[in-house]
């Protein structure tokens, strides 16, 4: 099918409306602020910190642009996606899908239970998968393309010890960005992934500390990442510029993928065995 979706300078420049899930706390916050900074009203999503999405609904109206706050409980699916609707309403349709919201575990394979795997793998990919899903019939429907950026990790493309649930999940979604990207390209819809790596928030038990005095001998910039490194390359997805992007995995990591045989070959212990 030929592509007759207008392209983003047709559509007059820069998205309206986008939805961040997960965007009460970090990384989220930090996307959904970037994106009202430049003139786009924001649906926020909160699980269980309701007083942290009206935080971050406050910033994005401080910044200039509209802000609807609604719950996202992806522990309850599918029916909780319609909240994705909900957003969608709200702010007269949605430009931008950030998935965003997602959970983890620290538990080896051999001590897990099967409801714990389901949880991780039911919240981080059958949650992007409905929320993308919903987002993008929306953005069929209005006929003028759109934008799902997906939040992965480096675990998209590296394992860790502990963490088979959210490693499979994000290998998962990153997965699904790529057939997604093939499958809405035809309808001027783009769909790309965002991998961060060691990022200080509340997630990675660093609320409120500086990135820059988080040493890491072993990420070659040395030090972990800030929620805004990660917003500002989500933001540029969001764009006109990245127009002809599409299926493709952003890493903001500090270079720590490159650190393969780098890093085995400095370490000294069995120490990367344990959790």
């Amino acid at each position: 099918m030929t592509n007759t979706a207008p392209l983003p300078t047709e559509q007059g420049g820069r998205p309206r409306t986008a939805i961040v899930t997960g965007s009460d706390s970090g990384i989220g916050r930090a996307i959904a602020v970037a994106l009202g900074g430049g003139g786009v009203d924001v649906g926020i999503t909160w699980h269980r910190d309701e007083e942290g999405a009206n935080a971050t609904a406050a910033q994005v109206r401080e910044a200039g642009a509209r802000a609807e706050v609604r719950q996202l409980d992806l522990g309850d699916l599918p029916t909780a996606a319609a909240a994705i609707d909900e957003l969608a309403e709200a702010l007269g349709g949605v430009d931008v899908l950030v998935n965003c919201a997602g959970t983890g575990t620290g538990q080896r394979v051999m001590d897990m239970d099967f409801d714990t795997w389901r949880h991780v793998l039911s919240v981080d990919l059958d949650g992007a998968f409905l929320c993308a899903q919903r987002a993008a019939r929306h953005m069929i429907d209005a006929g003028g393309g759109g934008r799902i950026v997906n939040i992965t990790s480096v675990h998209e493309h590296a394992p860790k010890v502990g963490a088979a649930p959210y490693c499979a999940a994000k290998a998962g979604m990153g997965m699904l960005t790529k057939v997604l990207a093939l499958e809405l390209a035809e309808h001027g819809i783009t769909v790309n992934s965002v991998a961060p790596g060691e990022i200080s928030t509340p997630m990675t038990g660093q609320t409120d500390v500086n990135p820059r005095d988080q040493e890491r001998p072993g990420v070659p910039l040395g030090r972990t990442g800030h929620a805004e490194e990660v917003a500002a390359v989500v933001a540029f997805l969001t764009t006109p510029a990245a127009g002809y992007v599409t299926g493709s995995s952003y890493v903001v990591d500090g270079g720590m993928l490159l650190m393969g045989p780098q890093g085995a070959s400095g370490l000294g212990d069995n120490s990367w065995r344990k959790i």
